[in-house]
């Protein structure tokens, strides 16, 4: 098993391209179900999900074919409608297969998912969705057994609660069912957004982009020829080496981004003291020798990120003063808390508001990584922690950054990927 041994950095200075997002290519990879053609996809990072997704839909009989550059998914050859356990388990995400397999075959099983242990995300959602649709849904042994005997036909569906995978998923069973189909408090992520694009630009119309009130338009059965596209760079990747450099203080140029995505966690490190250069695909950060305290709290795009909570949280124990987070959408999602507190961070729990008393000396230990962005929040101290930090259980952190200890070295970080 791989870890990270990190060193403290002096300072960070250059330049790292933004990978493409791996929260954008789940569902994207999952919309080729619904492809007539083979389809082409530039900029999937590099990544254990976006590996773990396309294992999945080989294991259904589809080509896949994974580039440097470009990869080539061809489902027309699609043949199973089973996803088992022994791949969903490792990956939540692959519940997104759900929604576009049974609106092309009319039949499904998908294993219920595993992932990240930051709390309950039950599908719970999808299920009732897809019901409205029309599927007839039972769980048993562990997976979810759907059928739409008539088709799935359009209807007007309200989600109780904001979902990601949950607008994705339905946006993408939409587009085959009959009729039209309206989702009231769809997620409005990037991420939600560039699925809508693509299947607006070929085929499914979509009217309300972008805002929580989707209208799908299906084609009755009828797959789409999808054109060649990229994928959109990842916010959370470029939100991490933002807080990278302001944690050491350090200049640095992110390229192959989009600043549009970045609204809250901008805002936020301006509030920390930090300033930007922005052009339309790069930030330069400017950090402040004095790292200012800040609230924080966690909410549904266009708000701040949860999936940045941890990396700020790694960030306030440098600030002068003291810091407020609070998470709102996961109930487990501070178990990074105990590793930075091993490390010497001032930090104290009560429920779901964590209280960071800034301005600690951390010091260099053995961490555990608990999920993937406790993952990046452990290098980040570990960029500033005096001797020798080591992040073990770092396939959290693989299933989601992209050469992310390359990258840093690129910059000068003294950081190195060792065995066990």
């Amino acid at each position: 098993m791989d870890y990270l041994q990190i060193k403290k950095a002096a300072s960070l200075h250059g330049e790292i391209k933004i990978s493409g997002a791996k929260n954008a290519s789940l569902p994207l990879i999952a919309m080729t179900i619904l492809a007539k053609n083979s389809v082409s996809i530039k900029n999937l990072p590099h990544v254990a999900d976006i590996n773990t997704l396309l294992k999945l839909l080989s294991n259904l009989g589809a080509k896949c074919n994974r580039g440097e550059e470009i990869t080539t998914i061809d489902t027309s050859s699609l043949s199973e409608t089973k996803a088992t356990y022994d791949i969903v388990k490792t990956m939540r995400a692959s519940i997104l297969v759900l929604g576009p397999i049974l609106a092309r075959f009319g039949h499904c099983e998908v294993s219920l998912p595993g992932g990240c242990a930051i709390g309950q995300r039950p599908v719970d959602l999808h299920l009732k969705a897809l019901e409205q649709m029309g599927a007839v849904i039972n769980i048993e042994a562990g997976y979810i057994h759907a059928i739409a005997p008539n088709g799935l036909k359009g209807c007007n569906i309200i989600f109780d609660k904001i979902t990601v995978t949950g607008t994705a998923n339905i946006v993408m069973a939409a587009a085959l069912a009959e009729g039209v189909t309206t989702i009231t408090n769809a997620a409005r992520e990037p991420e939600v957004v560039q699925l809508c694009e693509i299947l607006n630009a070929n085929g499914v119309k979509i009217d309300g982009i972008g805002t929580a009130i989707l209208t799908i338009h299906g084609t009755d059965g009828k797959l789409i020829h999808i054109d060649e596209f990229s994928v959109i760079p990842d916010r959370i990747e470029a939100g991490t080496y933002l807080c990278a450099a302001a944690i050491t203080r350090s200049e640095l140029t992110l390229t192959d981004v989009n600043a549009g995505h970045l609204g809250a966690v901008l805002s936020k490190l301006q509030e920390m003291g930090s300033k930007f250069t922005i052009t339309d695909n790069t930030i330069t950060i400017h950090p402040s020798e004095v790292i200012k305290a800040v609230k924080i709290v966690t909410q549904e795009y266009p708000a701040f990120p949860t999936d940045m909570q941890a990396q700020f949280l790694a960030l306030a124990t440098q600030a002068n003063g003291t810091s407020i987070i609070e998470e709102r959408l996961f109930e487990n999602r501070f178990m990074h808390v105990s590793e930075l507190q091993r490390m010497g961070a001032n930090i104290s729990l009560n429920g779901h508001v964590a209280t960071i008393n800034g301005g600690t000396k951390l010091s260099g230990t053995d961490v555990m990584a608990t999920d993937l962005r406790a993952s990046s929040a452990l290098v980040l101290a570990g960029l500033v922690a005096e001797g020798i930090t080591n992040v073990h259980r770092i396939y959290h952190l693989d299933r989601g950054y992209d050469s992310l200890e390359k990258k840093l070295q690129n910059v000068g970080a003294d950081i190195k990927r060792l065995k066990e």
